[in-house]
């Protein structure tokens, strides 16, 4: 009487649903990522840090003045400013003389962010596997 027509399977895989769902994630990474790349305002506690041990080696110290004036504690002109070549030198001679030795930073409170961390970028080049940051005691 009737005869049924035999539908083939269809081999071929419907791309629109997976479309959806990465414009979805395309919309979610655009709307997200000027979010992570931005900084966040954060008021940092006022606490004691915890001092160098008596025992260790005296540490390095590379300061940074107001002006953006280098210094090191090394050597027989620790009040005259140099240069930032002459100070990552004097810094790479020192750490291959005494690997343990460590590295303080000392910045001014006026010195710009920026510059503290062109410090500690420089001491990295010369070499120093890590560098402290030197504080002060908060006033009670």
């Amino acid at each position: 009487m009737y005869e049924r027509k035999r539908r083939r399977p269809v081999s071929e895989i419907n791309v629109v649903p997976y479309i959806d769902v990465m414009l979805v994630l395309l919309i979610i990474f655009m709307v997200t990522a000027p979010l992570v790349t931005q900084g966040v305002k954060v008021d940092l506690p006022k606490a004691e840090a915890e001092s160098l041990s008596d025992d260790s080696k005296p540490p390095i110290i590379a300061s940074v003045n107001a002006a953006g004036e280098y210094f090191i504690n090394v050597g027989d002109k620790q009040d005259d400013p140099m240069s930032a070549t002459d100070l990552a030198v004097i810094v790479a001679q020192q750490i291959q003389k005494e690997p343990a030795t460590p590295v303080v930073v000392k910045g001014d409170g006026a010195v710009p962010y920026a510059n503290v961390v062109q410090l500690m970028v420089l001491l990295q080049r010369a070499g120093v596997p890590s560098v402290g940051l030197m504080t002060e005691s908060p006033e009670e």
